[in-house]
């Protein structure tokens, strides 16, 4: 459960990003996927089939990481992403003018993403300030499930990086990079459905719960 101060204030603003996109504005959910991890299984696995389940190996051998970088455009579902090996305050920014870059000049941009201390760092903000279309909008605390680009990180994961076997880490960037191409064939935006007002209410019950479940 999520502790922020302004919890309500930036559930409301985020949500009304989703429900309500600002007109002549792009809005995309951004996020790193770090530390994906360039394994290869031991065994091949083998496929689910009917009367057994599908085989995965526990044991494994490792040959590096690579970050995702990902913009989700909340409207078209399509989505920006490059693969870096660190996720610090340079590749953050970095992946900024990216999105600047591959965005109409006469767009105003509104990014969504959490509170990850690169997010802020001096060097961002400063860049923020000298391009005055790009908006920020950071989700409360411990509450990453707002972010709307956690669901093509489950996506990729389940489809295309859990079960895979990965040599090396340029080849697991290359199978990044053909998924992202893949979806981005035909994106199919999330729609987000609740309104803010009925969250805060779950939530809102949710802690009452839990605040007496810990009082006991």
């Amino acid at each position: 459960m999520s502790r922020d101060p302004q919890f309500a204030e930036k559930l409301a603003d985020i949500v009304g990003l989703y429900l309500n996109p600002p007109q002549q504005a792009i809005v995309f959910s951004v996020d790193e996927k770090s530390q994906i991890q360039a394994l290869d299984r031991t065994q091949p696995s083998l496929p689910m089939k009917k009367g057994r389940k599908g085989t995965l190996t526990d044991d494994y051998r490792r040959y590096g990481t690579t970050t995702l970088f990902a913009a989700l455009n909340t409207v078209t579902g399509e989505i920006l992403g490059q693969c870096r090996p660190k996720h610090t305050n340079q590749e953050w920014l970095a992946f900024f003018r990216l999105i600047a870059k591959n965005t109409p000049s006469d767009k105003q941009i509104h990014v969504i993403a959490d509170n990850y201390s690169p997010h802020k760092h001096p060097a961002v903000k400063n860049w923020l300030a000298r391009n005055k279309r790009v908006h920020m909008h950071f989700t409360p605390t411990s509450a990453s499930w707002l972010n709307m680009v956690e669901r093509f990180f489950r996506d990729i994961t389940d489809k295309r990086i859990r079960r895979g076997a990965f040599r090396s880490v340029p080849e697991l960037v290359t199978a990044i990079e053909d998924y992202v191409r893949y979806h981005n064939q035909a994106p199919k935006p999330f729609i987000w459905t609740a309104k803010a007002s009925d969250i805060l209410e779950k939530v809102t019950r949710a802690r009452r719960t839990l605040d007496k479940v810990a009082s006991k």
